[in-house]
């Protein structure tokens, strides 16, 4: 078992380290372009295989943690990929069952994180608002989703906004993972929460700056 255990942590580890390199690239180089598409699939596909590792090594160790950053890294890289399948929401194109399946387990993973999170804030553990802040985050990007797949738009580029804020959140869990393992002079909650406080204003302006609206007739 922990020959097992060793292997899925150099997986995990070489595989969010390409996330993290090619995350950081996208991050500062020009959007859209094939560099931005290669590089993009590099960052998918290592996120991917980076959470499912630590979903398991989660799971082997208890490791809430793991727990944490696994879920809600694949969560938001997985709809962020899938979002640029669903370019013509705006034209009635239908969500996926794989699309409703994302965001209903995300939905029951942030409702477990808020009532473990509870619990621990009650008893003077401040995990519990890492737990919080994060199953609130979850909740709401799942809710958006189910909005937005039942036809709810607010923009003609819905799927190309969803898919930045995604894949940027999905940057900065790999980059809270980092920070958090190898923290050794930030308090805990710095280095859990701040690259979410940092980089989130820059979704904000990414989401601005590219958005469409409907023109409503």
């Amino acid at each position: 078992m922990e020959l097992l255990f060793k292997i899925l942590l150099a997986i995990h580890i070489i595989a969010g380290g390409i996330g993290l390199f090619t995350g950081t690239i996208n991050l500062i180089r020009t959007k859209g372009d094939k560099k931005h598409q290669l590089t993009g699939k590099f960052f998918f596909y290592g996120m991917i295989i980076n959470a499912i590792a630590g979903f398991i090594m989660s799971i082997m160790h208890n490791n809430l943690f793991l727990l944490i950053i696994a879920v809600f890294s694949f969560y938001m890289v997985a709809t962020g990929q899938r979002f640029l399948s669903l370019k013509k929401l705006d034209k009635g194109q239908k969500a996926e069952p794989i699309d409703w399946a994302l965001s209903i387990t995300m939905i029951l993973f942030a409702l477990g994180f808020l009532s473990y999170g509870s619990y621990l804030c009650v008893n003077g553990n401040n995990m519990g608002i890492i737990l919080l802040v994060f199953g609130m985050i979850s909740i709401l990007m799942a809710r958006k989703d189910i909005l937005i797949y039942k036809g709810n738009l607010k923009f003609k580029n819905e799927w190309l906004l969803v898919h930045i804020q995604r894949m940027v959140g999905g940057y900065i869990a790999a980059l809270t993972a980092f920070l958090v393992v190898n923290n050794v002079y930030l308090p805990s909650l710095v280095a859990w929460l701040g690259p979410t406080v940092v980089l989130t204003p820059l979704i904000v302006y990414w989401s601005r700056k590219y958005a469409v609206k409907i023109i409503k007739k």
